[in-house]
């Protein structure tokens, strides 16, 4: 898939680890397309916000959409339910990453999935809405607060 002509993009996390990725797959980030079509980036592309750990996981899924075809949109989607199957810190910090280098289709699955976790604990814990009494109508009535 990737050909020797393929520019190599070296992102570094806050904790000093190299990642050395092809440029299509670092363009999947909006942030990072953006230092480099504006020039900021030299050498590598610091990212402080982005711990080693955290930006393994994200390289590994830009990789995983870069690489794939049309053809393979179940195998894809799969392959998402089980990228995501990880502790709560982890998909917490993903979700913050993901966020911070504006990668939107990983940022839509991760909020898909916090929000799936979030029905399941209402489920679990029989809770019907979040709201009080007066939230609930200030809610439903919201119209006249503007």
């Amino acid at each position: 898939m990737s050909t020797s002509s393929e520019k190599m993009i070296t992102l570094l996390s806050s904790d000093g680890e190299e990642f050395v990725v092809e440029e299509a797959v670092a363009f999947q980030s909006q942030t990072i397309k953006h230092m480099i079509e504006d020039g900021c980036a030299d050498q590598s592309i610091p990212l402080p916000n982005v711990p080693g750990r955290t930006l393994s996981k994200v390289v590994e899924y830009c990789k995983k959409h870069t690489s794939s075809d049309e053809n393979k949109e179940p195998e894809l989607m799969a392959w998402d339910v089980e990228f995501t199957k990880v502790d709560q810190d982890t998909l917490f910090d993903v979700l913050l990453a993901s966020n911070f280098l504006d990668i939107k289709n990983l940022l839509d699955l991760v909020c898909q999935t916090v929000a799936v976790m979030i029905k399941e604990i209402h489920k679990t814990f029989h809770i019907k809405n979040d709201y009080t009494a007066e939230e609930e109508v200030r809610r439903e009535n919201q119209w006249a607060f503007e």
